[in-house]
């Protein structure tokens, strides 16, 4: 019979950091994180050098999971458009769930205030990587401006995210269809990819390639 190692202390303090920072904000204190995680202070100081560097680290620890939460699996579903509104997609499913705060990078950075602070740094990485695996499906697609698109999807995730985290809107449906009007207008359509020429799209009878 196998059992279940026991987590670390380290371990610990980051999930406990991570669920209580996303239900009540970057101010929980230090004996409210230390009593969640059942780790002295003195344990807490020796391996981190301070809140605030415990606060980093939870935030990069999630940023696999969130990753694993809301991306498609590579080639599935294969086109750029689908891969797009996947992400919207789980997150409206994230969003109708009980206990749900919006985006936890987000969270962070507005609350904190400080691009310099070590945590921002962090939740801006996490942010970085929706909007560079948009700007990548969009290249991908061949639409005119992928950053641009990119920039307005994440917008829209970002805006829908936090309506829904603070209770002020139930998104059904809104925000993926708000973000296919958007891949709509860029011409990336049912039909995966952006408008073409078809008058010269083939030549001479000969397939298109």
């Amino acid at each position: 019979m196998t059992t279940t190692a026991k987590p670390s202390p380290r371990d610990r303090l980051l999930d406990a950091a991570a669920e209580l920072i996303y239900r009540e904000g970057v101010g929980t204190g230090i004996d409210a994180l230390c009593r969640a995680a059942g780790v002295s202070k003195r344990s807490m100081y020796q391996l981190f050098g301070s809140k605030d560097e415990v606060l980093a680290a939870a935030l990069a620890r999630q940023e696999p999971r969130l990753a694993a939460l809301l991306m498609p699996p590579p080639g599935e579903p294969a086109a750029p458009r689908e891969r797009i509104l996947y992400v919207f997609r789980r997150m409206e499913e994230a969003a109708a769930s009980p206990g749900y705060r919006g985006c936890p990078f987000l969270s962070a950075q507005v609350e904190l205030k400080d691009p310099g602070h070590a945590a921002s740094s962090v939740a801006a990485r996490g942010k970085r990587g929706i909007t560079d695996f948009f700007r990548a499906e969009a290249e991908r697609a061949g639409v005119a401006e992928p950053g641009l698109l990119a920039r307005r999807l994440a917008v829209v995730y970002d805006g829908a995210s936090t309506r829904a985290g603070i209770g002020s809107e139930v998104l059904d449906g809104l925000a993926v269809s708000t973000a296919a009007l958007l891949l709509d207008a860029a011409g990336l359509t049912e039909q995966e990819g952006p408008a073409e020429d078809t008058a010269g799209g083939a030549k001479d009878g000969g397939e298109a390639a």
